[in-house]
């Protein structure tokens, strides 16, 4: 199937696409656009990469650009900068093609120059919560005409703590509208929400949450919290690490190990949600072109970012959710390449190791170093009879990863 199949779409939308070499719809366009098109609300539960953005984009901008023109018909509401900047990135270029506009609405950066872009005029909106409810509370933009609302990444705004954000904003927008859910997962709350803000919503699914490929070869280094620091400087001191992100759960603390790094010689940025917009993208853009060869990060920059050819990932912190630990280490062994990605746990992470290893299957390689402490897993696999762990069935790693 192509694109061409599908009779509704704009024909200038069509001619961007195969502008942009783009003739086989992803499974889930395929499955999204004929919803879409006629205007029914969808929840699509959907990996990061799997062409969501034009998923939705496609069949609600041509919907919209046979309608007469009116401001601000249609929100995207995204949990970080960077994934709103990506979306708009996409949307924008559709929109000029459809004599359409759109505006980016995020935190971090001045007022003005949004302010100005809502004056003129805009189809789209692309925005993060926080920002958006600024402006709504400044009188600067008003969605009564809006007919579309599409919520991307919707399981991590929630994780994010955006619920309260969310429900503002949904109290003043027009019911009478297209609602879009896109999610990695389709947890609880979101089952809540979404009965209290959609009309009989289609499902789909398409690529849910994959187990990691054969090519991460994952490890697991217990240690004991005060260690982690010198642990890892063995690490990349051991390793040939081209280029590395290394995840943490706080901001204090993604600043210190950067700055530990970089104090150690390595060309290390740190990217979290107290740095400025411009000091996030020059984080990334400097790690995209090899500037730096590390990336330190809290969770902001483990979804939705178009980020390659990263040859470990460290968890410094181990993440509580196992979903999460999928979509970090997810950030390697790209492209049929080949990855590593190593988690730091404590004593007190069992629980969270037992789950991440319920999830994925089996239970991960350890390195022990001299003196490191007994770290236990809640979960052994089916059929053995002693519990994993340190005297269990546990495989230890002979070295600390495989050479390349």
């Amino acid at each position: 199937m192509t694109f061409d199949e599908f009779e509704d779409l704009d024909p200038r939308c069509l001619r961007v696409l195969k502008q942009m070499g783009i003739e086989t719809p992803t499974p889930v366009q395929e499955q999204a656009l004929p919803i879409l098109m006629k205007g029914k609300d969808l929840i699509a539960t959907a990996q990061t990469g799997t062409g969501k953005t034009l998923a939705f984009s496609l069949p609600t901008l041509s919907r919209l650009a046979r309608e007469k023109e009116r401001k601000n018909r249609m929100l995207v509401l995204l949990p970080t900068r960077e994934l709103a900047i990506q979306v708009e990135s996409v949307v924008s270029v559709l929109c000029k093609a459809l004599h359409m506009h759109t505006a980016l609405i995020y935190g971090g950066v001045a007022f003005g120059p949004q302010i100005s872009a809502l004056k003129r005029g805009s189809d789209v909106i692309v925005a993060t919560p926080g920002r958006l409810l600024d402006h709504m509370s400044r009188g600067a933009i008003n969605f009564k005409d809006l007919e579309v609302l599409c919520f991307d990444e919707a399981d991590r705004m929630l994780d994010m703590g955006f619920l309260p954000d969310i429900n503002r904003i949904l109290y003043k927008l027009p019911k009478a509208r297209q609602t879009l859910m896109f999610s990695a997962t389709f947890a609880p709350e979101l089952q809540r929400l979404t009965r209290n803000m959609m009309r009989d919503p289609e499902r789909i699914e398409v690529g849910t949450i994959s187990m990691p490929v054969d090519a991460v070869r994952q490890l697991v280094v217990p240690v004991r919290q005060e260690e982690k620091s010198r642990i890892l400087l063995d690490i990349l001191e051991e390793e040939k690490v081209d280029s590395a992100i290394i995840f943490l759960r706080t901001k204090v603390r993604t600043e210190r190990v950067a700055k530990l790094l970089k104090k150690s010689g390595y060309k290390a940025a740190a990217i979290h949600g107290d740095l400025s917009q411009k000091l996030r993208q020059r984080s990334l853009d400097g790690f995209r072109d090899g500037r730096y060869n590390i990336l330190v990060a809290t969770d902001v920059a483990a979804r939705g970012l178009d980020i390659s050819d990263i040859s470990h990932v460290i968890n410094y912190d181990i993440p509580e959710n196992p979903d999460d630990y999928v979509h970090r280490i997810g950030r390697t062994a790209r492209a049929e390449q080949d990855g590593d990605a190593i988690t730091f746990v404590t004593p007190t992470d069992h629980a969270a190791l037992g789950g991440i290893e319920q999830t994925i299957g089996k239970n991960i390689d350890r390195k022990e170093y001299e003196g490191a402490p007994s770290v236990l897993t809640l979960w052994r696999p089916a059929g053995q009879k002693r519990k994993a762990g340190p005297g269990g069935r546990i495989r230890r790693a002979r070295g600390l990863l495989r050479r390349r």
